[in-house]
């Protein structure tokens, strides 16, 4: 399984790890993979304290950060809006939807004691340049090996102060176009992110998207991305041209992960007909498991959502309500609300296993799948 991905990153096996959890960037860095943490959610201060944390848990071993910085949103054609002005031109008739929707099932309010979440107070706005600034500053100020923009082509100044530093850049593309872009811009490794994918994904399948961006960007190297959790997966990555894989849904069911138990409990049961695109929770297409939430949105009461970043400024509140009251379960209507980004692949992640042994599982059926090819020459 070694390619020039290993050598570049200083892996033993190119299976990279998305998470938001630093135990999980944690335990697939130590497996021999290359963890990579989710910011986006993080606040400055907060992804100081998890950057700072893995860095003593991995012991010199390298890990890598995700940042969203989407080169298109509301207000990006003008420099950026504030917070404040964004949150005028969120119309009365979403807020008026979205707690008729809170009531319907139930959802009690946050307690006042609880404070704002830094989507919808008064900090920068979210899944934007301005907000993405200072947690550029501090990913650079640790010892990461690859930074990652998750949507879009990575600005200007993250490429500069990368290379400045010796750090990789690497960013998602959904199609050919986006990755002869990011080459363009000064990207090192390309993810190629076909449609089964969780999170931000276009509308090209895997098997269909890696070969062609491998052939668009050589030498270039690419990862391929969505629908991959199994050894065999990775396997048939590498047999179409991909150094290596990019995986982040197969984890959201690992015992260290963050995920919320709600949602954990569903990822469980889901199959892969179980997830859909929708622009319900950022404001582009975004695949997530199905729930009533999403049903609601896509509804024929729906006003319809708003683009990046209105749709997360204006959910905020009420997703933070839904989390909190789903955690014990007894919120039958908070339940049923509750979803996650989540790729097809979820119908694989049928039992919660520790990260390690989804690394070891992953490298033991890669050698399977090795042995049965190699076998077949021989007949």
């Amino acid at each position: 399984m070694k390619t020039n991905v290993c050598e570049i990153l200083g892996v033993d096996v190119p299976i990279l790890a998305f998470t938001h959890c630093r135990d999980v960037v944690a335990a697939v860095t130590k497996a021999g993979g290359f963890g990579v943490l989710g910011a986006a959610g993080h606040t400055p201060e907060q992804l100081d304290v998890d950057l700072k944390w893995i860095t003593d848990e991995v012991a010199g071993k390298p890990f890598g950060v995700d940042i969203i910085v989407p080169a298109k949103y509301e207000g990006s054609d003008e420099g950026g809006k504030s917070a404040a002005d964004l949150r005028a031109m969120i119309p009365q008739g979403h807020r008026d939807f979205l707690e008729n929707m809170m009531d319907r099932y139930g959802v009690p309010e946050m307690p006042k004691s609880d404070g704002l979440n830094v989507m919808g107070g008064d900090g920068e706005p979210p899944m934007t340049y301005s907000q993405a600034v200072p947690l550029m500053d501090v990913a650079f100020s640790h010892p990461i090996k690859l930074i990652v923009n998750a949507l879009g082509p990575p600005p200007p100044d993250m490429i500069a102060r990368a290379h400045e530093q010796g750090i990789l850049v690497g960013a998602l593309a959904g199609k050919k176009s986006h990755a002869v872009r990011h080459v363009a811009a000064g990207v090192d490794i390309i993810i190629a992110q076909g449609h089964e994918a969780g999170g931000h994904t276009g509308e090209i399948g895997t098997m269909v998207l890696v070969p062609e961006i491998v052939d668009a960007v050589h030498p270039i190297p690419v990862l391929a991305a969505g629908g991959i959790g199994t050894g065999r997966q990775v396997a048939a990555s590498l047999a179409l041209g991909a150094q290596g894989v990019w995986c982040g849904s197969v984890w959201l069911t690992t015992l260290e992960a963050e995920t919320h138990p709600a949602v954990k409990d569903k990822f469980l049961a889901a199959t892969s007909s179980d997830t859909l695109r929708s622009r319900s929770r950022t404001g582009k297409p975004a695949r997530q498991l199905r729930s009533a939430w999403t049903d609601e949105w896509e509804g024929a009461d729906s006003p319809g959502t708003l683009p990046m970043p209105l749709q997360p400024m204006l959910i905020s509140e009420a997703s933070r309500r839904v989390d909190r009251a789903a955690l014990n379960g007894e919120n039958v209507g908070a339940v049923k609300l509750s979803n996650y980004f989540v790729g097809q692949i979820v119908g694989q992640m049928n039992e919660s296993i520790s990260a390690t042994r989804v690394v070891e599982n992953m490298i033991s059926e890669y050698v399977d799948v090795m042995d049965r090819l190699e076998s077949l020459n021989d007949q």
